[in-house]
Order: C-alpha cells, then structure tokens, then sequence
C-alpha cells in the first residue's frame, strides 16, 4: 500500500520537475543555486534555481536514508526583503516518500562575507504538515547557500 502511495506521489510530482526544468532553460535571469541544510536529526541537499530576484525554488533531497526512503522536496520561495547583507523568504511545498505532506519554509539569509556575495548562511524554520498522522510538525534547519552567478561564468 505504501509503495503504491509513493509512485503515485512521485508520478504527480514528475510534472512539477518538468515543469521546473522547462522555466531554467526559458529564462535569462538564469541563476542556479546549491545547498546544504543539516539539523539535529536530518540534513538536506539542495539544487535550485532563482526565477528573478524575488522567486526561487529548491528540490531539496534528504540525505542519511536508504534508496527506498529517499525524500524529496520540491519548494518555491519569496523574498520578502533583499538587502546587500541578508535577505528574508516565505514559501511552500511537497515532500514525499518517507514524510509526506507539505512544507512551508520561512527563513532568513545572511551573507556574512562581502568578497562572497553569493554565499549566503539560512536559518530557515519549516512547519510541516505531515498528511499520515494528520499532524503538524516543526523542524529547524541551519544551512549554506550558494548562488551560481551566470554572469560570472
């Protein structure tokens, strides 16, 4: 029953990764972003891509898990406020697999380094809404952002 559950999910999601793909290739803002986010019991590798300067989205896999749980997550942000040193972001999204459910990170990035403007250090809170035990959990996640600027390369 669970393994139909989750091709289910992951055939729904299919679209959503298509869909993100199609909008990388189309726009000329074009800037692609890895990271890493960790907490007391999970870490998450992240690849995304910023639309403009206010949208962006992650697809974020949980790490530390076998194949058969291995858990994505699809998010788009906002950034709420974008100053030279910080910036602050609101969003939402699925995670499927091994937590289902959805996922509505608020957070904020502080670029601590001024000859690394790209690199930024989140502190992003995740309320969770996990669909199988109909219940709400709330997840802290400290993590490191980079931008890859497509003017630079």
């Amino acid at each position: 029953m669970q393994i139909e559950f989750n091709i289910l999910i992951m055939k729904k999601l299919i679209p959503f990764i298509v869909l993100f793909l199609v909008m990388v290739s189309s726009s000329a803002y074009a800037q692609l972003t890895t990271s890493f986010y960790i907490n007391e019991s999970n870490s998450k590798y992240a690849i995304g891509y910023e639309f403009n300067e206010k949208l962006w989205a992650d697809f974020r896999l949980f790490s530390g898990t076998s194949i058969n749980n291995l858990t994505p997550e699809v998010v788009l942000n906002y950034n709420f406020l974008r100053r030279e040193n910080y910036y602050t972001y609101a969003g939402g999204g699925i995670v499927v697999n091994n937590i289902n459910g959805f996922v509505f990170p608020i957070g904020i990035g502080i670029k601590p380094l001024v000859n690394l403007k790209n690199l930024s250090l989140n502190i992003e809170l995740s309320p969770l809404y996990e669909t199988r035990f109909d219940d709400i959990f709330i997840m802290g996640f400290v993590g490191v952002r980079y931008v890859i600027d497509k003017k630079n390369n």
